[in-house]
């Protein structure tokens, strides 16, 4: 910037504004243009975001109230869009003061002993912008600030003086946006401390009489389980945060889709050489509304979009694993590529006690077989329907009868992809009847629906599957529930590399 001294920033017309105004009135530009400010933030744009905007617009507190993974201080750091580009605050300020309303001492000083010759520094949008983690140890020193004696024994200060005062994170984020987390973590005696600040905008620091009219944009977040357990937002402060603005998760799974699509990590190498159907795709986001909905995990507690994130990256990683392993210069997603999703499902849910009593393998696995009934009928005729049915043709009979015969299927997960394809094709009718379901699907995702039948039918209890080492195995299920041996469930964890 040209601008370097007080005297040519008062000649070029510069008028301060509060913070606040200055994000309503970038806001009101980028609503005439129809710009989305909130880029990348999907799902809330008839929700939260016209809700963010409202509270913009009265210049108000606001307080993010949603489970983890909802994207809330995403949402709290891309406000800094809506701030000028630079901003002029006198030189080496650390409380980045208003070269015409100066509030530290350190600015008024200065401004006394050399006019309108105030050296000037320009500062950029990207850093007025200040967080904070709300944890228990967190202290009034930390967030607002406490007499320094090494401070004062280094310039020779008595204690009166308010320049022996270390300043904490929020006075140093005047003019600026300030995060604080996690809110109902803070310690209730923390949380008083801000009532002046969010009310009066000074702030008081033992018993000093500073008046500081702070100027910041608070943003706070909270989790509900957090409001109601662990901790509280006491009333007072609650009180004083104008606008309290719900988040949420994805309505539907194609949001979700497009969450988990814009985020999860992929290579442009990996994209060339590992395929994947919209089907996968669609089963990764589809566990995370069946685990929302599993009478064994915790609701309260939420299933973050993160989940379905590591998901897809952990279902990209088993595909190529299993490539390099075969030594196939490509491959697509299989079906059995999706128990190496486990180690994200375990690690993103939190369970209730039925489900600590399952295990969280098992609890992963059966989700994996929800997500896979749930989605059955959108590809083939619902067996359940069929059951119904008195008169008319069962598409499944021959494979029933073919099981029924005492054949069993052994895939393995770490097959070629030649291996894979001759494998399925070995049984007969498979192929013909995913063709004529699907005339119009290439050779991979023929191929994918054929292992899906298979799963599918298993979790509609027409067929028995049971895992065996480093792959299933599918059985007509009388038979499997008259043979109580071969392949069970007991014991998969440790065969899988799970305890």
């Amino acid at each position: 910037m040209k601008i370097k001294t007080l005297g040519a920033l008062k000649k070029s017309g510069y008028q301060p504004k509060s913070i606040k105004e200055e994000l309503r009135s970038n806001l009101i530009e980028q609503l005439k243009k129809k710009t989305n400010v909130f880029d990348g933030i999907i799902g809330y744009e008839n929700t939260v975001i016209p809700d963010i905007e409202r509270a913009i617009l009265s210049k108000h507190n606001i307080i993010l109230l949603g489970l983890r993974g909802q994207a809330k201080t995403r949402i709290a750091r891309q406000m800094t869009k809506l701030l000028d580009e630079y901003m002029p605050i006198v030189a080496d300020s650390e409380m980045n003061d208003d070269p015409l309303e100066p509030i530290s001492r350190f600015a008024r000083d200065l401004i006394a002993e050399k006019g309108d010759k105030t050296p000037i520094e320009w500062v950029h949008r990207d850093d007025r912008f200040a967080e904070k983690l709300a944890t228990p140890d967190v202290s009034v020193a930390d967030l607002i600030g406490d007499v320094d004696p090494i401070k004062a024994a280094n310039m020779r200060l008595n204690y009166s003086d308010e320049r022996v005062i270390h300043l904490g994170i929020i006075p140093r984020s005047h003019r600026s946006i300030f995060v604080i987390n996690e809110l109902p973590d803070l310690q209730p005696r923390i949380q008083v401390s801000l009532f002046n600040i969010l009310q009066e905008g000074d702030i008081q620091i033992r018993g000093f009489k500073v008046r500081m009219p702070l100027d910041i944009q608070f943003v706070f977040t909270a989790n509900p389980e957090d409001y109601t357990n662990r901790g509280s937002i006491v009333t007072p402060l609650k009180d004083r945060i104008e606008s309290q603005i719900l988040t949420h998760y994805a309505k539907d799974v194609e949001t979700s889709m497009l969450i988990t699509e814009q985020e999860a990590r992929m290579s442009p190498e990996l994209e060339k050489t590992i395929g994947m159907n919209f089907l996968a795709k669609k089963m990764v986001d589809q566990l995370a509304f069946e685990a929302r909905k599993s009478e064994f995990v915790d609701e309260n507690s939420g299933v973050s979009a993160r989940l379905t994130i590591s998901a897809m990256e952990n279902l990209i990683s088993a595909a190529e694993r299993r490539m390099l392993l075969a030594g196939d210069s490509k491959t697509h997603v299989r079906v059995g590529d999706f128990w190496g999703v486990i180690p994200a499902i375990t690690g993103k849910i939190e369970l209730v006690y039925e489900g600590e009593q399952e295990g969280p393998f098992i609890v992963a696995q059966n989700l994996i077989g929800q997500t896979i009934k749930s989605l059955f009928e959108d590809y083939f005729p619902n067996p359940e329907l069929i059951k119904k049915q008195k008169k008319g043709k069962n598409p499944y009979q021959f494979l029933l009868d073919w099981f029924g015969q005492g054949k069993q299927f052994d895939i393995m997960v770490d097959y070629t992809n030649n291996q894979y394809e001759k494998l399925l094709m070995s049984i007969p009718g498979l192929h013909d009847l995913v063709k004529e379901l699907h005339p119009k699907a290439d050779k991979n995702m023929r191929l994918f629906l054929m292992e899906f039948l298979l799963h599918g039918l298993s979790e509609h209890s027409l067929l028995s599957k049971g895992l065996i080492q480093s792959g299933f195995q599918f059985k007509d299920l009388f038979n499997s529930m008259l043979n109580f041996g071969g392949a069970t469930d007991e014991g998969a964890g440790e065969q899988w590399g799970f305890e």
